[in-house]
């Protein structure tokens, strides 16, 4: 007997196999057959779909559960557009939120609208004795008052009160731990809202360390809601490059440094398990960080690594001798250099073929990079919503020459490189929907269009966040297409996004989303 058979659906099994279905069985979290072979087996519960389409579970290869979950509930600046209200805004929350002494972190900060960014002068006088922390949209900076920046050591790099990348990272360890329970509420609450957008697994990119960790110790805080039966969809964890120390191992191992006990990717079970080691090279856009080999339009300035490139490239070529999958944060085109050239001599001392190596971010690809992605055998894990969002303000930035070479979608496919779709939350929308729909469009939320060559088609950019999303994570033997034996994650949607209008794919409403054969968006209905 089954346990659940959906009927009377439109099943887009993103299966070449099997392409499409009316009917599907579910057995004890799987997927047991299709069609025939399971329309005239009793089952416990028959759902009628009514005809709703049904794809397998977005996933989405590139979140930050814990900043999302933790950004929901913190006091927000933004709109972010006079200083003055701003200033209004810190001050309220400075009286409110924290006693003298305390920290007081706020969220929404993005000084594009301001055309400067605010200073520790103008925070001190509405600090009323707290250290204050405005936390940048994009992860990559920060602004803070003189009561932080007394904190830090003098050789951290600051522009009154301004700290960018690892000057940025130096001001939050002062901040840092949060504890356990905080992360996992949090963490629960940024899942649920993934599960409400038909996200039925993710990949968490760096916990413990780097520019986003908020604990050294931030993987319990996953455990204790996996033991707990509070995480709500599967989760894979990327640990931050600077988790790892120095170890000593037998030289064939390839171990020059390793997390505690050697673990590294693959650990772990169908719910939570550790996946790739995330290591950043540059910055952000948003930020004017990302590292560009010419400056940003109408400037002088062309971004900044994250620290010495060599001993980036080092920290690259050790992770993959010691058998890791890497996703190397690369936006600006001098960045995918960098990763380029480490990827390609780490392959020649050991070759993986299999690796997997990703590209987290791609924002930025020169033409000639194209094959070299090829030739690696690397993924490109792009952000679609990131230039629905922001792409007038980045295609200003980069310029007419170079405004088509970001976030690319045809030209990876057309060069054999797995476009793998991910959103980046809490940076912007998380939507893969929206994500879907400019992927097939290429246009901003304005209707700018923005290098409307590397559009795809609609059954390619599903794709990118079901099949190419598994395989990026190595879930292809579970994940990613509706397959009998595979894990009955799966999204029910009110409408098939390959027949309507595609500017009518973001809107499409998500009935429910299905998570080991469960409507695992049921509860918050009720």
């Amino acid at each position: 007997m089954l346990c659940t058979r959906l009927t009377n659906a439109r099943i887009l099994t993103m299966d070449p196999a099997r392409p499409v279905a009316r009917d599907l069985g579910i057995w004890r979290g799987r997927i047991v057959g299709l069609d025939e072979a399971v329309t005239s087996l009793p089952a416990r519960e028959v759902v009628d779909l009514q005809g709703a389409a049904v794809l397998p579970g977005f996933i989405d290869s590139h979140v930050h559960l814990a900043w999302a979950g933790l950004r929901a509930s913190t006091p927000s600046i933004a709109p972010c557009e006079r200083i003055e209200d701003i200033l209004a805004v810190v001050d309220a929350a400075a009286r409110r939120e924290a006693p003298p002494g305390a920290w007081l972190d706020l969220a929404g900060y993005d000084q594009r609208a301001l055309g400067r960014h605010l200073t520790a002068a103008e925070l001190d006088r509405v600090s009323h004795g707290r250290k204050i922390l405005l936390m940048h949209d994009s992860g990559h900076a920060c602004v803070v008052n003189t009561a932080v920046l007394d904190l830090l050591p003098a050789d951290v790099p600051h522009q009154e009160g301004f700290l960018a990348e690892s000057a940025m990272t130096a001001a939050r360890r002062l901040r840092l731990p949060y504890s356990q329970e905080e992360l996992a509420d949090a963490i629960e609450h940024a899942a649920r809202a993934c599960l409400d957008e038909g996200i039925t697994a993710c990949a968490e990119a760096g916990i413990g360390g780097g520019l986003l960790g908020h604990s050294p110790v931030e993987l319990g805080a996953y455990q204790l809601l996996r033991d707990r039966g509070r995480l709500p969809l599967r989760v894979q964890l990327m640990a931050a490059g600077d988790t790892l120390r120095p170890r000593g191992a037998h030289p064939d191992d390839g171990f020059t440094s390793a997390l505690d006990l050697g673990l590294r990717t693959g650990f772990g079970d169908d719910w939570l398990s550790l996946g790739a080691l995330k290591i950043y090279t540059d910055g952000g856009m948003m930020a004017r960080t990302a590292a560009l080999t010419s400056p940003y339009e109408g400037t002088s300035h062309s971004g900044q690594f994250q620290d010495d490139p060599e001993r980036i490239a080092d920290l690259i070529v050790a992770g993959h001798l010691a058998g890791w999958q890497l996703a190397v944060h690369a936006i600006g085109d001098r960045a995918a250099d960098l990763a380029l050239d480490a990827l390609e001599r780490a392959q020649g001392l050991r070759p993986r073929p299999d690796a997997r190596h990703r590209i987290e971010h791609a924002g930025l690809v020169r033409p000639d990079q194209l094959p070299r992605f090829a030739e690696l055998g690397l993924s490109a894990v792009v952000q679609p919503n990131f230039l629905r969002s922001f792409g007038d303000d980045y295609a200003t930035i980069m310029g007419e020459r170079r405004a088509g070479w970001m976030y690319r979608g045809r030209g990876f496919l057309d060069h054999g490189v797995p476009l793998v779709g991910s959103s980046d939350r809490p940076v912007t929308d998380g939507s893969p929907l929206r994500a879907i729909q400019f992927m097939v469009e290429r246009a901003s939320a304005s209707g700018r269009l923005i290098g409307a060559d590397e559009a795809v088609d609609v059954g390619e950019a599903l794709r990118a966040y079901t099949v190419a999303g598994a395989h990026a994570c190595r879930w292809e033997d579970s994940a990613g297409s509706l397959t009998p034996g595979k894990r009955a994650d799966l999204v029910v949607l009110g409408d098939n996004p390959l027949r309507v209008d595609p500017a009518r794919i973001g809107d499409i409403e998500v009935v429910s989303t299905y998570v080991d054969g469960s409507d695992a968006t049921a509860p918050a209905r009720r």
